[in-house]
Parts: C-alpha cells; structure tokens; sequence
C-alpha cells in the first residue's frame, strides 16, 4: 500500500528585524504538542508569488504595511505536520524586513491564530540562542546572517 504524498505548501517567511537588531517571534500553543515560536509569515495563496505573499502575511499578522519585502535571503524544504495536522512538504522563501520596532497589530489574524497565537516578542541574537522553548526553523540564527543573491 502506498502512502499518499504530501502536499507541497508555499510559504513566505519574514525575518522581521527592528532598529535594534532584534528579532520579532510569535509564541504558537496548540493543544497537541510543546509550545514553540516561529516568524511572521505563511502559506501563499494559490498562484500568488512567494515576494508578494510576504508583504500580506507580513500586514495580516502584525499590522505592518510595507510596499515590498525583501531582499529574498534563504530557502528551504521540510516534512512537518501543519497547526491544522496535515503532514506537508514546505516550500518556504525567506525575506529580510527592516522596520521600527512596534507593538503587532492582531485584528487581521484567522480564527486558528487567533486561537494558537499567544504572544509576539523581539529578541536579541543571545536570547534566540538560549531561548528555553523550541525556536523554527531550528537554523534561524544562521538565517539571519545570510546575504541575499546578487
């Protein structure tokens, strides 16, 4: 019997960084499994374009209104289970967002985040690199260091 193969799943991922050098994460809590922080950003909607996903994801979750995010700095692929339980494969693009640092916005957020989303935060490169609860991508503090393509 053959497995059903996974879903690809189009994300954009923003390294949202303020004036401070400092990282904006979001605590996710589901019922299921360990609470873990991860950056703004989600799946792409059906034909939409990785750069253009980032800036409506980017003003879903936190409010935030940029006319483009970039640079593109990194992409990867993993096997995951979704909030919503459904094992995907992840195709996601990574876009570098300098900003002010402010307090998100969350009247854009779904039922589900709003739901599993309970707290944002900006951290230093120190803090990410103790932090007590499990931090995605694991790699994120080499994410930040990378250089978009010329």
């Amino acid at each position: 019997m053959s497995e059903t193969p996974r879903r690809i799943r189009r994300a954009a991922r923003i390294l949202l960084l303020d004036e401070q050098d400092r990282l904006l994460l979001i605590r996710f809590a589901p019922a299921d499994r360990r609470p873990f922080w991860c950056g703004v950003g989600g799946e792409c909607d059906p034909g939409e374009d990785f750069a253009i996903a980032a800036v409506r994801e980017l003003y879903e979750e936190t409010g935030l209104v940029v006319d483009h995010c970039g640079p593109e700095v990194a992409a990867r692929a993993d096997d995951y289970l979704t909030l919503e339980g459904e094992p995907i494969t992840s195709d996601e693009r990574f876009f570098r967002v300098r900003t002010q640092g402010f307090t998100p916005d969350t009247s854009g957020h779904t039922a589900i985040e709003r739901e599993l989303i309970k707290e944002f935060r900006w951290f230093t490169r120190e803090e990410l690199a103790n932090w007590h609860e499990p931090v995605f991508p694991v790699n994120l503090l080499e994410l930040l260091d990378l250089e978009a393509d010329a």
